[in-house]
């Protein structure tokens, strides 16, 4: 996930920070606001979507 955030955001972001946690916690949040709760869905996220959400907030 990383990966694919820095490939194709790297002239967008200013810092992306990895936290690691346990409990199959997985969130993604973007400048405070989450966007993705693996917590609250109960699946592992689609890369192209937390993309495509991420994008809309820093581009």
């Amino acid at each position: 996930m990383a990966t694919v955030l820095l490939e194709n955001l790297k002239t967008n972001l200013t810092m992306l920070e990895m936290e690691p946690a346990g409990g199959g916690c997985f969130e993604i949040t973007v400048d405070g606001e989450e966007i993705y709760s693996k917590l609250a869905t109960g699946e592992f996220p689609d890369e192209a979507m937390i993309l495509e959400k991420v994008q809309a907030r820093v581009a």
